[in-house]
């Protein structure tokens, strides 16, 4: 008989580090660690006869790598993963080759295999677990991370604009869990010559965010960069949030640039996507296109609803495609959203608001 819990399959080729993670999982009421395993060979095994909601996955393993396990994993038998990984502290390209491989969503561990460090980011992983146990997956296929995706049916001069008609002067949109991968099916689908800047807050720390805006900006038609102090925003040129830094905005000879914030964590989050909205309402009014995507908790929503109230219009990502409905589903709940599209539908609604 079930008993309600969240079933945890624990990998890590390392016992001690089996215990600790399985040790601070389980001192969670809402979670039941059913089983540990040592390399990604035996985790795959235990998944199939176990069906665990979330596993925990390191990444430097024996036999079979943690990424290794991933990518099997996802193409045979896909659950929830949330990677744990020393390496995933210093190696942002695993990270994201894990990402785009479609884990959920990753943490680092502490440097050290002692309690009391791994410890402080004990409460950090009980609640990506959590969030992760209700996260949609679906089969592994390749990823807009390592192939473009360019969209032949966005043209700037061939669209109905449906309606809208306040300019709009800015794109700035929000994401967590699951955003690194709806930002890269998203951002490559849009065209060249888009007309106004793009600014995005993804939860990410400040290891991952250089080589995340790399990769999108491989795979993209338009310029992806990570933000930095008097950066200019321009058409056409997309910012990325330095991870550890609020990103806001100032003038600079009528000029809007980047301003980066070292100010405390808001809702736990740096960069948090309520100061980025905050700022451009301040520096922007209402002329602004606001996109609240895949996360857990509320980021975003008392920005949108500042944006909101200045005429701002806003777009959430429905249920229906959401990694984790919990941003999206804040804004919605609190009113402020003016359109829910699933994914696939908000490359082509950005277009066609930001259309003059």
């Amino acid at each position: 008989m079930g008993t309600g819990k969240i079933k945890v399959l624990v990998v890590d080729d390392s016992a001690l580090m089996r215990t600790m993670l399985g040790d601070i999982l389980q001192s969670d009421p809402r979670i039941d660690v059913i089983s540990t395993a040592r390399d990604g060979r035996d985790a795959i095994d235990k998944i199939k006869t176990l069906r665990p909601d979330v596993v925990t996955m390191d990444v430097e393993m024996p036999n079979m790598s943690g990424i290794q396990a991933l990518e099997e994993i996802m193409k045979t038998c896909p659950v929830p993963v949330v990677m744990v990984s020393s390496i995933t502290h210093e190696g942002a390209e695993v990270t994201l080759k894990a990402l785009s491989l479609g884990c959920v969503d990753f943490i680092a561990k502490p440097s050290g295999a002692y309690m009391p460090d791994i410890n402080k980011v004990g409460q950090e992983i009980i609640e990506k677990v959590i969030a992760a146990s209700t996260a949609k997956v679906k089969p592994y296929k390749a990823s807009g991370f390592s192939q473009p995706s360019f969209s032949s049916s966005f043209n700037l001069n061939n669209l109905n604009l449906g309606g809208v008609s306040r300019r709009r002067d800015i794109v700035a949109i929000a994401s967590s869990t699951g955003g690194p991968m709806a930002l890269s099916d998203l951002i490559p689908k849009l065209p060249k010559n888009f007309p106004v800047p793009i600014v995005i807050t993804q939860h990410m720390p400040k290891e991952f965010t250089p080589s995340f805006a790399k990769r999108l900006d491989s795979a993209s038609q338009v310029e992806v960069v990570e933000g930095f102090d008097g950066l200019t925003l321009k058409a056409g040129r997309v910012v990325i949030a330095q991870g550890g830094s609020h990103l806001t905005f100032k003038r600079r000879n009528g000029v809007a640039v980047c301003a980066l914030s070292d100010a405390p964590p808001v809702l736990s989050v740096k960069p948090a996507a309520n100061v980025m909205f905050l700022s451009v309402a301040d520096e922007f009014g209402g002329n602004v296109l606001c996109v609240i995507l895949t996360g857990m908790g509320r980021d975003g929503t008392d920005g949108a609803l500042a944006l909101k109230r200045k005429g701002a219009h806003v777009i959430a990502e429905s249920q229906k495609t959401c990694v984790v409905y919990g941003m999206p589903k804040a804004a919605v709940d609190a009113g402020v959203v003016d359109e829910i599209l699933p994914l696939n539908e908000i490359p082509d609604a950005i277009v066609r608001c930001v259309k003059q």
